[in-house]
């Protein structure tokens, strides 16, 4: 085990009631939170049941400590039984195993590089549950988990719901909340979330939501449920998918990034010349992208961005940043014209 693990057991097992756990940027601008244990035990209780593990498995823990899913993989572990394999974060989670834990929890882009390396393949294959979260799954990646037998979950959460409030399976469009979470939406079709287990405030996300207005359907929460979630009240509400985001926050890689704040960056050195948006791209499910009136330095963006994750993947030179007729950005033609315009390519 080591010291990190060791130093979140501590104060896990500590008499304070609380745990300090950074936000990712799902509901508002990213911020440090207080969070009750007796919550995240819930969570952790609510996905265990749903996806029947025990006393006995094994867990990977392949992410951050820092936040809110490497947290709770440790708890799952400590409130079921299951024996945690701990190994450092990085693209290649299972390059130093020898055998396929039960669960694990990745981001796109980890799953993206294991499916590369065959032998990292093969050990992906014999998961039990893989959970997928962090962002919006590509959809060439996801036609090719579809061709694994294992069972492959997207997740839907943030770190104000102490990780994922719905799942589905890779095979089918529609998130499915856990038991004892309650969903609606706003007056700008954004989802609403009431989970009372795992926070007391009624959560009003950025990502535009459908529901599925029909009665309940079997087949969506098929055989690794054991028929759990069979038994839950469907009020024509049970099933979402999530259309796009209100907001202007770019999900590259499970790392969130508030467009605004980088174009504040920009803006004392390059003025009005660059509009930051994204593309979906197969790895990190949206990468950042610079349009640009002029041609950019790449060194000088190394020096005045202060976030590596902030610098762009493309850069697209373009005759005039896309604006609307009152002059503010134009955020979707600008996501057009990442798409299709022509591009210095980075990765």
């Amino acid at each position: 085990m080591n010291k990190e693990i060791e130093d979140f057991l501590r104060e896990w097992h500590s008499a304070r009631t609380t745990l300090t756990v950074h936000t990712s940027g799902s509901t508002g601008v990213p911020k440090a939170i207080e969070v009750e244990k007796e919550r995240m035990r819930a969570s952790a209780r609510m996905t265990c049941r749903y996806l029947n593990l025990q006393q006995g498995d094994t867990a990977l823990l392949c992410m951050p400590l820092r936040y809110i899913a490497g947290m709770m993989m440790v708890v799952r572990s400590e409130e079921t039984g299951m024996r945690l394999i701990s190994v450092e974060p990085s693209n290649h989670p299972l390059k130093d195993l020898t055998l396929a834990p039960t669960f694990a929890a990745m981001v796109p882009s980890q799953v993206y590089e294991t499916l590369k390396v065959e032998r990292e393949r093969k050990l992906f294959s014999e998961i039990r549950h893989v959970i997928i979260g962090g962002g919006a799954l590509d959809a060439a990646l996801e036609a090719e988990l579809h061709t694994l037998p294992n069972h492959i979950w997207h997740s839907y959460g943030m770190t104000e719901t102490l990780s994922h409030i719905a799942l589905r399976p890779i095979n089918e469009p529609w998130f499915t909340p856990l038991p004892g979470i309650t969903i609606d939406k706003d007056e700008n079709n954004c989802l609403v979330i009431d989970a009372p287990a795992l926070n007391p405030n009624r959560l009003y996300t950025h990502d535009i939501v459908e529901f599925r207005e029909e009665a309940f359907t079997p087949s969506v929460l098929s055989s690794p449920l054991g028929g759990f979630c069979q038994r839950t009240k469907c009020n024509g509400r049970c099933h979402f998918r999530i259309i796009g985001r209100s907001d202007n926050v770019i999900c590259s890689g499970g790392i969130k990034i508030q467009i605004e704040e980088v174009e504040a960056c920009l803006r004392p050195v390059f003025g009005d010349t660059i509009q930051v948006t994204s593309t979906p791209h197969a790895k990190f499910g949206e990468i950042v992208v610079y349009l640009t009136t002029h041609p950019l330095d790449e060194q000088q963006l190394r020096i005045i961005i202060p976030n590596p994750y902030w610098m762009p993947k493309r850069i697209i030179q373009v005759d005039a940043l896309p604006r609307t007729a009152t002059g503010k950005p134009d955020r979707a033609r600008a996501k057009e014209m990442a798409k299709n315009g022509q591009n210095h390519e980075k990765l």
